[in-house]
């Protein structure tokens, strides 16, 4: 049995210390809205914010969690720089297919929490998810705007 806090909420699960927080999120509390990609970490589809830094779920191991706060794309509008972000990817229409979109908001939320006026480069290095739409130019028009 593990503590753990997601979205200002203690839960108790019972998983192995092992399972991927990813799984945790979605099959033990039903927070689907961070998706399964590549389960290696490299697509970035499973963000989630762990004390405000950007982590993929996906390899994070449920007993590396700690004492952190977890936030969700679920609770991110919540957060005055995830309410920013989520607002202008609507008004740059961002999404085409939207199966990355959860793990897009969550990296930009954490990039603006750490560089509240990113240069193009800082949003080219933070930005590491993939799209396989493409949106990249509005994903980083979209950044801009929350910054501006």
């Amino acid at each position: 049995m593990a503590s753990i806090q997601v979205n200002g909420t203690r839960y108790e699960v019972d998983a192995e210390a092992e399972t991927p927080l990813l799984w945790v999120l979605r099959d033990t509390l039903g927070l689907t809205g961070t998706k399964y990609g590549c389960g290696i970490a490299q697509c970035g589809a499973c963000t989630v914010l762990i004390d405000g830094q950007a982590v993929r779920s996906c390899q994070m191991p449920l007993d590396g969690v700690g004492t952190s706060e977890i936030r969700t794309i679920e609770a991110i509008e919540q957060d005055p720089i995830g309410h920013k972000v989520v607002e202008a990817w609507v008004a740059q229409e961002v999404p085409q297919c939207g199966y990355c979109q959860s793990g897009q908001v969550m990296a930009a939320t954490a990039l603006l929490r750490q560089t509240p006026k990113p240069s193009d480069a800082d949003i080219r290095d933070a930005m590491t998810n993939l799209c396989r739409c493409g949106t990249y130019n509005r994903v980083a028009a979209a950044i801009h705007q929350a910054a501006g």
